[in-house]
């Protein structure tokens, strides 16, 4: 009989925990799933590197339907208590929504009933004693109020599959079930709220499949605010509703469809317009899904709330990532409490958003402000009122043609520094600013411009040309344009997958804006090496990531001074609406100068010097928080996290057999062994990288570790061929470290297989195991 206590956890869960599933009725198909990883990995920024960190993993997790999660099982060995993994299976289920979580060791479970409708919430059950499928749903249906034959039905109807084995994502399929739920419980109005660059037009194809195969709801509205997106849904997430789906245009009305697509401008504007809806009876439809509904349907006098209002008797489901709450605007007072929310800091931590740096360029005229002589006129000849002008003047009220001039420096610079073809979107203040800009950024770049006109390209509301590009500025395999100059038109709904650098050169008060300018590179695209961005900021947008309603900030803010780069040191030691609908402000002529609002005058000055005052650079750190440290003093705090003291690093180390595995861990959590080398010295092994860092040790180099084996002489006790394969891997190790020698396919590559085949070598030592435990022995004299 073999012993329970020497077994693997691997061996606990194929022995006893799923026979004890399976005995209660669970399908080993359809309905249990093991080893699941459900994150990504929080992508950790330093220098021009990243890494991934470890992605959380669930023993099992178990479902009743494919799309509804209903427990998650942690497993430990038997050496282990039977509730020794409930507090990390507590940390998934709470993350994936799951009510019932286990823990085991083999000998039984620990259940631990999230509900609160249990007679006690944690109780321990016999390995027979596992509940079955149907026992836990009725628990389910009571804990989530769904009650009716109807209304389970409609829960239960599975998401629809492509067969390529695309599936939701874990905080998707909680958007989607939450949504569900409260549709099957008759709620009609539904808020949802999921960062940009979550996938929320896949979650509300997914949302709307579900609620019409089931004939929960048989007609359905979905509005969206740009014709892009619209199209954009039409022919890539929404297209398995093929023949059942239509897009309205205006004034042409085919009631013969079961989903609808449509632009909020073609069902309103003026009363004509206004009329096409109505050609629709008021209880026509039963479901309408608004994207982006904080850009109007939050406003009780928009002109979208009309439609709502006209078909009051559907469920409303609201999407958006950034819901409105001010005096005069709130999404939550139409809509209610969001059923589920995903935010931009949760999707950076679990890896499927990427996170960012920040480089922050003050100017002196913005800081220290800039007063004109008694009498001083603009290039226009108008007389400038006597005051002092700063920041928030700036493009708006005074134009600095060489401020204009300094920013395009500084965005030409950092792309020459970094990729000149890095996907580029300026954020200014108007058109006239985004065409000054454009102007600036392409006598800044000749070259590029010769190659491709459109290398710079402005793209406002107000411009056929411009806005024509904009389906190539998205397109991952377009290369051109690679600058974009915009105001408002490129905030919100504009899938910018391979934009590397969001600059700032506009005045952002709303946090709503902000969030939703910030969202356009924040889609990770590892096929094209999109795994985190830049923020240049010229206008302290940025200070906006200190509001508390602010859910994510930046992985590094640098702030240059004179004429230092824009581009942040690899890692610094720590100093470290529209006109044509689209939202644009458009600048006009008037009283000599350019007005764009109402009575504001705008001056022109081509002659007023400025330079740069300051730059800095932050990192996102894996709290969610703003770090200026260097790269050493992440490593030494990191590490100091899992190892207290030296000698507990110590003990670690000649404990583990293969320390490449050790190495790994350290590069899970963050710590970048290559940058870190370069820092402190190439010639240094990762052990001593450690020790030197984290713990003061004076380090030595691998070369010197090396001799130091030689001086021991315990060679002598092999024979010729072996005692010559183990000096061949100590001068490996002095060249490139312990990882390659710990591998024994080493011996496969020169010099060794000049030496004899691998097996041959192996066997100089009598065989695999005795090779193993001299490799056991070479590392011990190594760091003795």
């Amino acid at each position: 009989m073999t012993d329970k206590k020497k077994l693997s956890e691997r061996d606990i869960c194929s022995k006893f925990i799923t026979p004890a599933i399976l005995e209660a009725g669970w399908d080993l198909h359809s309905q249990i799933r093991e080893e699941v990883s459900f994150t990504k990995g929080r992508i950790i920024v330093r220098g021009k590197l990243h890494s991934r960190g470890e992605q959380k993993r669930a023993d099992y997790i178990l479902y009743y339907k494919s799309n509804i999660p209903i427990a998650v099982i942690e497993a430990k060995d038997n050496s282990h208590g039977i509730g020794s993994g409930m507090q990390q299976a507590l940390n998934y289920a709470e993350t994936l929504g799951i009510p019932f979580v286990f823990s085991s060791n083999g000998d039984g479970f620990l259940l631990h009933d999230r509900t609160g409708l249990a007679a006690q919430t944690e109780e321990e059950l016999a390995l027979n004693r596992f509940p079955s499928p149907s026992e836990l749903w009725q628990r389910y249906c009571q804990w989530k109020g769904i009650e009716t034959e109807t209304a389970r039905q409609t829960v239960e109807m599975p998401y629809y599959d492509d067969g390529t084995g695309r599936a939701p994502r874990y905080y998707q399929a909680n958007a989607i079930n939450n949504v569900i739920e409260a549709v099957a419980k008759a709620q009609q109005r539904i808020l949802l709220v999921m960062a940009t660059g979550t996938g929320k037009t896949y979650t509300a194809f997914q949302i709307i499949w579900r609620l019409w195969k089931s004939g929960a709801k048989k007609r359905i509205l979905f509005l969206a605010d740009r014709n892009i997106l619209v199209d954009q849904t039409k022919n890539n997430d929404f297209k398995p509703f093929g023949a059942a789906m239509t897009k309205i245009t205006k004034r042409q009305i085919d009631k013969s469809y079961e989903i609808y697509l449509s632009l909020y401008q073609a069902v309103t504007g003026n009363e004509e317009d206004k009329n096409i809806y109505k050609q629709f009876s008021p209880d026509f439809f039963d479901l309408i899904v608004i994207d982006e509904c904080h850009r109007g349907s939050a406003a009780e006098d928009s002109a979208w709330r009309e439609v709502l209002e006209y078909f009051s008797s559907a469920t409303h489901v609201g999407l958006t990532a950034t819901p409105k709450e001010t005096k005069e605007v709130s999404s939550s007072n139409y809509f209610g409490d969001p059923v589920y929310s995903y935010t931009l800091k949760q999707g950076i931590e679990d890896g499927f958003l990427a996170p960012y740096k920040v480089v922050r360029i003050d100017i002196d005229k913005d800081i220290q402000g800039w007063r004109p002589t008694k009498g001083q006129v603009d290039k226009r000849g108008q007389i400038i009122d006597d005051r002092v002008y700063n920041q928030s003047d700036m493009d708006r009220t005074l134009v600095l043609e060489k401020r204009t001039e300094l920013v395009a420096m500084k965005i030409t610079e950092f792309l020459e520094s970094t990729d000149p073809y890095s996907k580029t979107i300026v954020f200014c203040d108007d058109i006239d600013h985004a065409e000054r800009m454009r102007q600036a950024l392409v006598n800044l770049n000749p070259l590029r411009v010769k190659e491709n006109r459109k290398y710079v390209m402005r793209i406002t509301g107000d411009e056929k040309e411009g806005k024509n590009e904009l389906e190539n500025f998205i397109n991952p395999e377009e290369r051109y344009p690679v600058i974009a100059t915009t105001s408002k038109l490129m905030t919100t709904g504009v899938d910018a997958q391979t934009c590397k650098l969001v600059v700032l050169d506009q005045h952002i008060k709303s946090m709503t804006e902000f969030k939703q300018i910030i969202g356009r590179g924040t889609r990770i695209n590892e096929d094209y090496d999109k795994y985190w961005f830049t923020i240049i900021d010229f206008k302290k947008a940025t200070e906006l990531f200190a509001d508390k309603d602010f859910d994510g900030e930046p992985v590094v803010i640098y702030e240059p001074k004179g004429d230092d780069s824009p581009v942040p040191p690899d890692d610094n030691d720590g100093d470290g609406t529209a006109q044509g609908g689209d939202g644009e402000s458009t600048a006009g002529p008037g009283k000599g100068g350019l007005i764009d609002e109402p009575g504001r005058v705008k001056y022109v000055l081509g002659d007023v010097p400025v330079y740069v005052v300051a730059q800095r650079v932050q990192y996102y750190g894996p709290e969610g928080k703003l770090i200026t440290e260097s790269l050493k003093d992440y490593t030494r705090n990191t590490v100091r996290k899992d190892y207290a003291s030296l000698d507990e690093f110590l003990r670690r180390w000649s404990k583990t057999e293969r320390k490449a595995a050790l190495i790994q861990e350290l590069e899970a959590h963050g710590v970048l062994l290559t940058p870190l080398a370069q820092e402190v010295g190439k010639d240094f092994d990762t052990f001593d990288l450690i020790c030197h860092v984290a713990f003061d040790q004076p380090p030595l180099t691998r070369r010197e570790r090396a001799e130091n084996v030689k001086k021991r002489n315990y060679f002598t006790k092999y024979g010729d061929q072996a005692r010559k394969v183990l000096e061949t891997l100590l001068e490996k190790y002095a060249d490139t470290g312990i990882e390659n020698i710990e591998d024994i396919k080493i011996l496969t590559i020169d010099p060794f297989k000049n030496m004899g085949s691998a097996q041959e070598l192996v066997s100089a030592f009598g065989g695999k195991p005795a090779y193993l435990a001299a490799i056991q022995e070479l590392e011990q004299h190594l760091y003795a």
